[in-house]
C-alpha cells in the first residue's frame, strides 16, 4: 500500500501522516504542493496544518496547487482520499466535500484530547471500528466549524455520510456536532480532529486513530 502525503507551505503534520501510514503497514509516499503528480500512489492523505499560512482562508489557496488537480481527478475515479484538518478545509474548498469549516463559535483555538461517536463504518477509512463506538483523538483548530445549509445537513444525515460526530459537547460550533463526514461513495473522508496523533498508546491520547489508517490497507488490499 503506498499513501501519498501532501506538503504544502505550512503543513505541520505531513510526518505525523506519513508515520501512522507505516505503522499500518503502508508505505509514505511524500508528495510536494507544486508537482501535479501523484507518483502511482494508492491513496492520498492530505494533512493538517496551516497552508499558505490560512492568509486569505482556510484551504482556499491549497485548493489550487497543481497536486490538488491531480487529487480531485484521482478521486473522482475513486482513489481514496482523507483530509485532517487542514486537509478536510482544502477538500472541502476542492467541493469535494460539501460544506465549510469557519471559525469556532467563541473565536478561541482549541486543543484538547476529543471524543468521537463513529457514526458510519462503510468508508474506506473507518471498516476496523465498530458503528457507534467511541474514540479518543486529538484537536487543535481554530476554525473547525463544519457549516452548511440546511439542505445539504439533510442531505448528508438522510445518507448517512456523516462518519464522525463529537461526543461530550460541541467544542467549535459544528452544525449537528459533524466532526467528519464521507463523499457519496465513501471512498474521501474529511474530519477536524487528528486521528494521526492518536496511533500509540504510548505517545498519544489512545491508538484509537490508527483504526483509519488500517481501514485503508483493508480497502486497498480488497480493491
Amino acid at each position: 500500500m503506498r499513501v501519498g502525503v501532501i506538503t504544502f507551505p505550512g503543513t505541520l503534520d505531513d510526518v505525523d501522516a506519513s508515520r501512522a501510514v507505516a505503522y499500518a503497514g503502508g508505505e509514505a509516499v511524500a508528495l510536494w504542493h507544486a508537482d501535479a503528480d501523484l507518483k502511482g500512489v494508492d491513496a492520498v492523505v492530505v494533512p493538517g496544518g496551516f497552508s499558505y499560512g490560512d492568509y486569505l482562508r482556510a484551504g482556499a489557496i491549497a485548493r489550487f496547487a497543481p497536486v490538488m488537480g491531480e487529487v480531485v481527478e484521482a478521486a473522482k475515479r475513486g482513489m481514496p482520499v482523507l483530509g485532517i484538518c487542514n486537509g478536510f478545509q482544502i477538500l472541502c474548498e476542492a467541493h469535494l466535500l460539501p460544506g465549510a469549516l469557519t471559525r469556532n463559535d467563541k473565536l478561541h483555538f482549541v486543543c484538547r484530547d476529543q471524543w468521537l461517536k463513529v457514526e458510519n463504518n462503510e468508508t474506506a477509512w473507518t471498516t476496523r471500528y465498530d458503528e457507534g463506538a467511541e474514540i479518543l483523538v486529538p484537536l487543535k483548530s481554530g476554525e473547525g466549524g463544519y457549516q452548511a445549509d440546511q439542505a445539504t445537513l439533510d442531505e448528508l444525515e438522510g445518507e448517512g455520510r456523516v462518519v464522525f460526530r463529537y461526543a461530550g459537547g460541541n467544542p467549535n460550533g459544528s452544525r449537528n456536532d459533524i466532526a467528519g463526514i464521507t463523499s457519496a461513495n465513501g471512498r474521501v473522508v474529511g474530519l477536524m480532529p487528528h486521528p494521526e496523533h492518536a496511533i500509540d498508546a504510548l505517545t498519544g491520547p489512545s491508538d484509537d486513530g490508527l483504526g483509519i489508517f488500517l481501514s485503508l490497507l483493508d480497502a486497498v488490499v480488497s480493491a
